[in-house]
């Protein structure tokens, strides 16, 4: 049975009531720690990992690097007619790490690129290919996407944990107001005439 619920007034919980009970009190303080670290720790959380993400990013655009690398077999496809911009495809392609050691992966070049054609690849600093970077307009964008489900999520858990705990002082009113009835409720059905 759910608890009669009257108009809205603000700060109810905290006005000064003789009908005021322990629980009503108790319920005060959860409403307001829930709140409170919805707010602030979504916040937090939501800046600290956009922060990293941001940092994250920046430290790949100043490590990786572009490195020239030549196919080791000629690409499958049929040549795309002059100044198309038809689909990639992927082929076996060699490159030489900053280190001198010879590197092979799969890259996306043009259809029926004949072998020993040249491509740029991105490598990090062990020399291994990895996406190009994202630009700084990518990295704000994408961190600030990252930071606002993080804070997002973060907010989430002490609201529902605050929603669970008041849903508990009510259940746990309404049997307590239960047991008041079931004592008092006979005391009722006398007749006084």
């Amino acid at each position: 049975m759910a608890a009669f619920r009257g108009p809205k007034v603000w700060l109810w919980r905290w006005r000064r009531n003789p009908l005021r009970r322990r629980s009503d009190r108790l319920e005060a303080w959860v409403v307001l720690a829930a709140w409170t670290l919805t707010v602030l720790g979504g916040v937090a959380m939501g800046m600290v990992a956009s922060r990293s993400v941001e940092n994250n990013l920046a430290q790949q655009r100043v490590e990786w690097r572009p490195v020239v690398a030549r196919l080791t077999e000629a690409a499958p496809g049929t040549a795309a007619p002059s100044g198309s911009t038809a689909e990639r495809v992927w082929a076996e392609v060699r490159w030489t790490a900053r280190d001198g050691s010879v590197h092979t992966g799969q890259a996306r070049v043009a259809p029926a690129s004949e072998m020993g054609t040249t491509v740029t690849v991105w490598t990090d600093t062990e020399g291994l290919m990895v996406t190009k970077p994202a630009t700084e307009s990518e990295a704000r964008l994408r961190a600030s996407l990252i930071g606002a489900l993080v804070g997002a999520t973060a907010a989430g858990v002490p609201f529902v944990g605050g929603r669970l705990v008041r849903g508990r002082l009510e259940r746990r009113r309404m049997d307590q107001w239960d047991e008041e009835w079931e004592r008092v409720g006979p005391q009722w059905e006398r007749k006084t005439w």
